[in-house]
């Protein structure tokens, strides 16, 4: 049983990253794959969003985690991504046999045999599908967070460091959900 797994958000300046990890079986992967299943940064949102939905009703064993703003200013972003994808994989329902990690570092502390494949999420297709799961979650939490704050604008650009995105930390501050620490240069 292979599990895939990858996370998106460690590049924003605000918001939690958010880990997957999925598992496929063979006729899952065939349609995925016919549907376009490739690394989310290469999607669209309409395409994520329709790959995920296909995903859910496919029945694909997938579970997430999310890393706060405050583990990843305690522990540091990378820190913070291999946590929440090992708790990703350890909430799995099946028992897995070896995991594959998109990128060059394997997850501290796995009990699995485990992979590290840079670039993994644009040709495995259980670490695309991972890497999908964990930018919609990602981007739904951000369009929520943009009601609590909507003077920074995070339904558009999702916390990453656009024009606008910068002009707004500049002009009103850091929001509870920004990252200081990759703030500090645009504040300074």
């Amino acid at each position: 049983m292979i599990a895939g797994t990858d996370e998106a958000g460690r590049g924003p300046l605000a918001g939690p990253v958010v880990a997957a990890a999925v598992i496929l079986s063979p006729s899952q992967r065939a349609i995925l794959c016919d549907l376009g299943l490739g690394d989310s940064k290469k999607l669209n949102e309409a395409r994520r969003e329709s790959l995920f939905r296909a995903m859910n009703s496919l029945g694909v064993l997938w579970r997430a985690q999310a890393a706060s703003v405050e583990r990843i200013e305690r522990n540091n972003i990378l820190q913070a991504s291999l946590w929440a994808m090992k708790r990703s994989v350890l909430a799995l329902d099946v028992p897995v046999d070896r995991v594959l990690v998109d990128g060059n570092r394997l997850i501290p502390g796995l009990p699995f045999d485990q992979k590290a494949l840079p670039g993994a999420d644009g040709f495995v297709p259980a670490v695309s599908a991972a890497s999908v799961v964990a930018k919609v979650l990602r981007d739904r939490v951000m369009t929520v967070l943009d009601a609590l704050y909507p003077q920074w604008g995070f339904k558009r650009h999702k916390g990453y460091g656009t024009a606008a995105h910068r002009d707004a930390l500049v002009r009103l501050g850091l929001s509870p959900i920004h990252r200081p620490c990759f703030c500090r240069k645009i504040l300074s």
